[in-house]
């Protein structure tokens, strides 16, 4: 009985022995296996980063998206190469993370710690592909939400475009307020949609969710106020169509062509091609002179004063003025050119000419040209323009 027991023994030590040796000889060969493909890895990799490189070199052009350059041609290569990099090692990774737990699982001894690091791999993967399987209905639910907002504010674009166009005529609505509505509506519809697909996002219900959101809110609403106050203005200044675009107007003193209009601020260019920038909130509280829709009438009127002794005779005085505003370019001939008298002084009476013209772009070369013309007209006549100056000295009495 002791001799079929010290067979067994030695039978089952043989057995243990081979198992071993076999799962040492799968240990080998696994990590062999790992190092070959590690190398493969590497050198594919390595051939790719060359030959996606070449063909970059090749035929790309610099990156860019609708009109920004993003990255230009000599940066290609280098943004490229740190991708296949980040893929080679997100590769290799992976290998390790699959290789190393299956070693320990081939002993006794290492086998739970083999099991452990397949759950903590595994366990994110099924709860990240159990999520998106359960999170599947809300994500339609979200796609038809977005795709029904984008196909409206397409629609209302096309309108919007229409009107702008004058294509669509509708009464007492004017073509340039038609981009400006179509932004609001436009912002009105994202801003319902957020609210509708919030509650389908994930996590959308969790305090760290909710948290965000409203510290984002506080940072919006302190850091926004002058500008919130200069798109409201903006969007008044739209719908009062005080001016636009190419119009020459008068703000605060300043004399100049629209030639930015955007909701936060105005930029008018001088005539001396100077800048100005106007934030919309003082615009608004701003008294504004549109030389541009003056001059759609009659025409705008130009005026220029010259001061004459009282020997001179009036009429003469009119004929001068008159034929100079006549001899100026630009300056219409119907409605006629004619003079006022603005002021009897103790020693002199005070003349102004007005003049009407349509081109408003031009006033200060009409201007000048003007009164160039008086200069020569009172020249031609023999009569001198220039007006005594009179001063009284008081002498101090010293008694």
């Amino acid at each position: 009985m002791n001799f079929f027991k010290n067979i067994l023994s030695e039978l089952s030590g043989d057995i243990f022995q081979s198992a071993l040796t076999l799962r040492l000889g799968i240990a080998a060969s696994v990590v062999i296996l790992q190092i070959l493909l590690i190398w493969v890895t590497v050198v594919f990799f390595g051939w790719l980063n060359k030959k996606v490189t070449f063909l970059v070199k090749k035929y790309t052009p610099s990156v860019t998206i609708k009109k920004i350059r993003i990255l230009e041609v000599a940066q290609i290569p280098g943004a490229i190469y740190f991708v296949i990099k980040i893929l080679k090692w997100i590769v290799i990774a992976v290998q390790l993370f699959l290789t190393v737990p299956l070693i320990l699982s081939l002993f006794e001894s290492t086998a739970h710690l083999g099991h452990s690091l397949f759950g903590y791999i595994l366990s994110p993967i099924n709860i990240i592909v159990t999520g998106f399987i359960r999170y599947i209905p809300n994500l339609f639910t979200i796609i038809i939400f977005i795709a029904v907002a984008k196909y409206l504010i397409r629609s209302l674009k096309y309108f919007a475009r229409r009107i702008e166009k004058e294509k669509l005529v509708i009464p007492g609505f004017f073509p340039e307020w038609a981009q400006p509505t179509f932004n609001i509506l436009r912002f009105l519809i994202y801003a319902f949609t957020v609210a509708i697909v919030y509650p389908y996002l994930p996590g959308s219900d969790s305090r760290v969710f909710q948290g965000v959101s409203v510290f984002v809110g506080i940072i919006i609403s302190l850091g926004s106020g002058p500008a919130i106050g200069n798109l409201v203005a903006g969007l008044i200044i739209t719908y009062m169509r005080p001016f636009k675009l190419g119009d020459r107007i008068q703000l605060q003193n300043v004399t100049g062509f629209v030639v930015e209009k955007s909701p936060v601020i105005i930029r008018l260019r001088t005539h001396k091609n100077e800048y100005v920038t106007f934030p919309n909130s003082i615009v608004l509280t701003s008294s504004i002179i549109n030389y541009h829709t003056s001059s759609d009438e009659q025409g705008l009127i130009l005026n220029a004063e010259v001061s004459f002794c009282y020997a001179m005779a009036w009429q003469t005085v009119h004929e001068i003025l008159i034929n100079a505003a006549k001899k100026t370019n630009y300056i219409l001939e119907d409605p006629k050119p004619f003079v006022l008298q603005t002021a009897l002084e103790d020693f002199y009476a005070r003349y102004q000419i007005n003049a009407y013209t349509k081109t408003v772009d031009l006033i200060p070369s009409i201007y000048s040209e003007l009164f160039e013309n008086i200069q020569n007209g009172f020249k031609e006549a023999g009569l001198d323009m220039t007006a005594a100056h009179f001063r009284v000295n008081l002498v101090e009495d010293r008694r």
